[in-house]
């Protein structure tokens, strides 16, 4: 029973100095301090319960996203929650449409964090109170229910509600057996502790022995900042894990399109399942021609966790630009747009990984890919999750 009006709503800016030890480095982000904007939502109702929902950073920055969540917050502030998740499509559309705000987005940047802190803060207060954690929220949905929370504007294009349905209908069949399958196995995922670009061959080679140990068997390094480095570093990755285990690598948006292809074409000896952010996350036509270069040689493109919006993902989709896609659950506007890019990734037949690895993602994005599995992708066998 969904019950209480908004009461409250705080933020707060929460920073981790992962810096210091080179953790989450990349070929772009050198120094990165895993940070989250933390929003917490508080209604008058009697049981206490409250919801927390939160945006990704890296450390600066963080406090512009905390001024636009307090510059978003009289539009939930005073309602009830009832009525936000009987309108959640309108809600969204309502903070992502500010007449004044909107400026600076629309619908990407800062603007859009700060929507997505919000509104994961709602989901969860709302699955709280329904005695569900989120993904089962979302599996027990009736298929109108949800795509009730779905903005198509701008999609409708690639995939009309009447679509998503449709998809929603065919993921019913055998829903139950996959629930019990996740309940008891859970989601494979791979790694990237073992190799973030700021580490020593020490570390490397340490972290990697533990993740070997501990049953990994998916590993992804950071590439981009030296050809030879990277030569170097993808061998020794190779050597440790073996020609069985799946090795994936990730630029982080570093090269230019020419650049790209002829890079990753110097790293395919180590036999990359994809190469990630290998240029601007805004140029899908790049990506398009990247996807086509690598082709030959049996290289994806995985790309997402910096694309704005659904229209982006909706472009990428059109284009042939990828294979893998990365939605990510913080930089997409909550759960509500996610949604949108699941149904349309499935109805292109692109596996889904999603982006994660920073304070709260997994958390996070488990619940996405879980619910993804079991009611809407499970014909796309060769999805994986999830790190950063």
């Amino acid at each position: 029973m969904v019950r209480g009006r908004i009461s409250r709503l705080s933020v707060r800016d929460v920073r981790f100095p992962t810096s210091l030890g080179g953790h989450g480095s990349d070929a772009m982000h050198t120094d990165p301090d895993y940070s989250a904007a933390y929003v917490i939502i508080e209604t008058d109702a009697e049981d206490g319960l409250k919801g927390y929902g939160i945006t990704f950073t890296l450390g600066k920055g963080t406090e512009v996203v905390v001024c636009a969540v307090n510059a978003l917050a009289h539009h939930v502030l005073n309602k009830n929650l009832r009525d936000i998740v009987n309108d959640f499509r309108g809600i969204y559309r309502q903070l992502t449409s500010d007449g004044q705000l909107r400026w600076i987005g629309p619908e990407k940047g800062v603007v859009h964090l700060a929507t997505a802190a919000i509104l994961n803060a709602l989901w969860d207060l709302w699955a709280k109170q329904e005695g569900k954690p989120l993904w089962k929220l979302l599996v027990d949905m009736d298929p109108k229910t949800l795509l009730s929370c779905i903005d198509f504007r701008y999609i409708s294009d690639a995939l009309t509600e009447e679509e998503a349905y449709e998809i929603l209908q065919k993921g019913q069949a055998g829903n139950k057996e996959r629930e019990v399958q996740m309940l008891a196995h859970g989601y494979p995922a791979y790694t990237t502790s073992c190799a973030w670009l700021g580490y020593s061959d020490n570390t490397l080679k340490q972290l990697c022995s533990v993740a070997l140990r501990d049953g990994w068997t998916r590993f992804k390094v950071k590439v981009g900042a030296d050809l030879q480095d990277d030569i170097r570093r993808c061998r020794l990755i190779r050597d440790m894990i073996g020609p069985e285990k799946t090795l994936m690598m990730d630029a982080n948006q570093r090269w230019d399109v020419p650049e790209a292809v002829e890079w990753v074409s110097k790293l395919a000896e180590f036999k990359p399942l994809w190469i990630e952010e290998p240029t601007s996350p805004d140029d899908i036509l790049g990506h398009a021609a990247i996807s086509k270069a690598l082709a030959p040689l049996g290289i994806g493109v995985a790309t997402g966790e910096q694309c704005h919006n659904r229209v982006i993902f909706k472009q990428l989709l059109q284009a042939n630009a990828l294979q893998f896609l990365q939605i990510d659950s913080c930089r997409l506007g909550s759960v509500n747009e996610n949604l949108s890019v699941l149904l349309m990734a499935q109805k292109f037949g692109i596996p889904v990984c999603p982006h994660a690895g920073g304070v709260g993602l997994c958390e996070l994005v488990q619940h996405l890919i879980i619910f993804d599995y079991i009611s809407v992708s499970a014909s796309l066998t060769n999805s994986s999750c999830f790190q950063d």
